[in-house]
Order: structure tokens, then C-alpha cells, then sequence
């Protein structure tokens, strides 16, 4: 009988220690880091580049986003990191993002779209297209018509997109176009 009462005293124990962890756990925000990567031709029409994004924090203002692009050859040919707290700074004022909760959810919904079709562009800039004033680098703009080759665009911010392409004759990634 004693052993009985111990064995039920012991699971009316375990049960209560579980239904009080879950409690706690009701309010923390569950987090998985996103680490992503896609195969797609940029620095070079016939051969695959590796683009790859990563975020990494558990707390908005320590959360970076890691984005980079390897060539065929294994070679980094960009990198860009880009804070958490940089990309909730420059988004949307209509948009809440008062509680923590929310600003993860926003962030991990930037990484997680980064890689959409829409931001592939294919080619880079259409041989009709012409150079405007968000144009920082003419001479590229003119080279990417020419060599047909692909960019991908990118936000930092609700008004800040970043277009960015392969130079052959640079051999380097740069900006061809930075607009809203």
C-alpha cells in the first residue's frame, strides 16, 4: 500500500512539474534560425551560383541577417550582413512592431521571403531599359545590358531595395541600382 500512495504521490508530482513548464513555455517565442540556399546562374550564365541566407539571434536588436553568394568554383563573391535592428528601423511606421514577439516574426518573415522569385531578375536590365537617377554606376548599368547576365534585388528598409549584379569586367559584385 505504501509503495502505491509513493507511486501516485510521484505522478501527481510529475504531472503538475509538466503542466507548470508548459505554462512558462506559453509565453517565450519559438525560434528556429533560418539557414537557406539556392541555386541560381549570376556571376555566370552557364554555371550555378550559390546564394545563401542566414539569421542568426535570438533577440531582435542581436539578430543579423548573413547573406552571401558563392560562385561555381566555391569562391565568395558577396557578402552583406545586415542587423535586425537596421531592418526594423527602416520599415513601415504603420506597421506594430512595439512587442518583441512580433519584431521576430517580421524579421524571420523578411529571411524567409528573401529567396522569391521576385527577386531574381533575369536578366539583370533588359537591353531597352535605361539608366535613371538611381543609377550609382552607368558604366555597369551599360555592361549588364550587354552582357545579359543576371542580378538580384534585396530591401534593407520599406524605401531602400538594393540591385545588385556581377561585373566581368570588374570581376566583383556591385550596385546597379538602388531604389524604393
Amino acid at each position: 500500500m505504501k509503495r502505491i500512495s509513493t507511486i501516485l504521490l510521484l505522478s501527481i508530482l510529475v504531472f503538475f512539474a509538466c503542466k507548470n513548464e508548459k505554462k512558462e513555455n506559453k509565453g517565450s517565442i519559438e525560434f528556429k534560425n533560418v539557414n537557406q540556399h539556392f541555386a541560381k546562374s549570376f556571376s555566370d550564365l552557364k554555371r550555378l551560383d550559390t546564394f545563401k541566407i542566414e539569421l542568426t539571434g535570438r533577440k531582435p536588436e542581436e539578430m543579423v541577417l548573413n547573406f552571401t553568394i558563392k560562385n561555381a568554383d566555391g569562391k565568395e563573391i558577396y557578402n552583406a550582413k545586415i542587423k535586425g535592428a537596421e531592418l526594423l528601423s527602416n520599415t513601415d511606421p504603420n506597421v506594430d512592431l512595439s512587442k518583441e514577439k512580433d519584431q521576430v516574426i517580421f524579421l524571420k518573415t523578411i529571411a524567409d521571403d528573401f529567396f522569391s522569385d521576385d527577386n531574381f531578375l533575369e536578366p539583370a536590365v533588359m537591353p531597352e531599359d535605361k539608366a535613371d537617377k538611381y543609377t550609382p554606376d552607368k558604366a555597369l548599368y551599360e555592361e549588364l545590358k550587354k552582357s545579359g547576365l543576371n542580378g538580384f534585388k534585396y530591401r534593407l528598409g520599406k524605401e531602400n531595395n538594393l540591385y545588385i549584379a556581377w561585373s566581368e569586367k570588374e570581376k566583383k559584385v556591385k550596385i546597379y541600382y538602388n531604389c524604393c
